[in-house]
C-alpha cells in the first residue's frame, strides 16, 4: 500500500485562521510540512537557523501556492539566547500558535557543543526545542482559548530512540566517552519523554503533545554520515525488519507530523507516539512517567526557563 502524503492527510481540512510554527523549515521534512499546512490555509512561520534559507523555502512554496500566508525567522537552536530572542519577537506580536512542529534536528555529528555547552544532539534535538516549547506555552494556550480547539505540539523523534535511553546523570557526555549513536538515540528518547510530560502537565489546559517517527527518508539530516555509519545503523536496526530498506518520499515522511498536528481523531490521544499516521508504541524507557518528570526538571534547570513565563 502506498504511504499517505501530507496532501492526503490534509484533504478536506481547512486551516484558515490557524497559525503553525515549523522549525527546521528551510528544507526536507520541515519545508514540506510548512508547504502542506500553508496549502491548507494556515498562516505558517518558517523558522530555521539561516533566515535566508527559510526565505528561499518560502519563495518555493509561493511558486505553487501564491496565496500562502508565510513568515520567516532565524532561530538557532544551538544558542538559547537566540531561542529567547525569537520567542520575544513572536510575543511582541501577540501571535497565538495553534501548531508547533519541532522538526529541526542534527544526526550523528562528531562531538560538538552548543553555545551553552550542551552536546549538540541533545542540545538541538531536545534542549533547544524544550526551551522553545516551554517559552511558547502562553502562545499555545492563547490559541486554544481563541479557537476553542486544543493547540498541538508535534516533536519529530525517531525509532532510533529504542536503542538508547537518556542518561540523566551525564546527558551531555561530560564524563563518559562520546558515542554519536548513543547521543542521537538518547536525544530521540528525550523527544518522547518531553511529549509524555508536556501532555501530563498541560494537556488539561488545551495543549496536546505528540512525538513522531517519520520513517526513513533521504534528506540533509544524513550529511554527517559515512559508509561505516550506515553499516552501524543497519546493525542497530537489525531487530526491525525492512527498517532501512523502505525509503519514504519527503511528502510521505512528513505526513505523520501533519497528521499529528491536525487529525481530529487525536483529540483524546495526547502524549502518544505516532508512526505511519497511526498511534504507535514507544519504548518503555521513553514513556516512563517518573523519567519524564525527572528529565523535565533537569531540562528546566539546564535551559534556565523562567517559570513565571509559563
Amino acid at each position: 500500500m502506498t504511504a499517505p502524503t501530507t496532501d492526503h492527510v490534509l484533504a478536506g481540512i481547512d486551516l484558515t485562521g490557524r497559525t503553525a510554527l515549523v522549525t527546521g523549515a528551510s528544507g526536507g521534512l520541515g519545508a514540506e510540512t510548512a508547504r502542506a499546512l500553508a496549502a491548507a490555509g494556515a498562516q505558517v512561520v518558517l523558522a530555521a537557523r539561516e533566515v535566508t534559507a527559510a526565505a528561499a523555502a518560502a519563495d518555493r512554496i509561493r511558486e505553487t501556492h501564491p496565496a500562502a500566508n508565510l513568515e520567516t525567522y532565524g532561530v538557532d537552536l544551538t544558542d538559547l539566547d537566540s531561542v529567547r530572542s525569537f520567542v520575544d519577537r513572536l510575543t511582541e506580536r501577540c501571535l497565538p500558535v495553534d501548531f508547533l512542529i519541532n522538526n529541526a534536528g542534527v544526526m550523528y555529528p562528531p562531538l560538538q557543543r552548543t553555545r551553552d555547552g550542551f552536546e549538540a544532539q541533545f542540545g538541538v534535538n531536545h534542549l533547544g526545542h524544550f526551551a522553545l516549547t516551554t517559552a511558547l506555552l502562553p502562545a499555545l494556550t492563547a490559541a486554544a482559548d481563541r479557537s476553542g480547539v486544543p493547540a498541538r505540539v508535534v516533536t519529530v523523534s525517531s525509532d532510533a530512540h529504542r536503542a538508547h535511553p537518556v542518561d540523566l546523570a551525564d546527558p551531555n557526555f561530560e564524563r563518559r566517552g562520546y558515542d554519536k549513536f548513543v547521543a542521537y538515540g538518547q536525544s530521540k528518547s528525550a523527544n518522547v519523554l518531553m511529549t509524555v510530560e508536556l501532555e501530563h502537565r498541560f494537556g488539561s489546559t488545551g495543549v496536546h503533545a505528540f512525538a513522531v517517527h517519520p520513517g526513513v527518508c533521504a534528506t540533509g539530516l544524513a550529511r554527517h554520515m559515512s559508509r561505516e555509519d550506515f553499516a552501524e545503523m543497519k546493525r542497530l536496526s537489525a531487530g526491525t525488519p525492512n527498517a532501512l530498506t523502505t525509503l519514504k518520499s519527503v511528502p510521505a515522511a512528513a505526513a505523520t507530523s501533519v497528521w499529528g498536528a491536525t487529525a481530529p481523531e487525536l483529540d483524546a490521544a495526547g502524549g502518544t507516539y505516532l508512526v505511519d499516521c497511526a498511534v504507535g508504541t514507544a519504548a518503555g524507557h521513553a514513556t516512563d512517567p517518573s523519567t519524564a518528570s525527572t528529565l523535565w526538571e533537569l531540562s528546566t534547570r539546564l535551559t534556565t526557563v523562567d517559570a513565571q513565563r509559563l
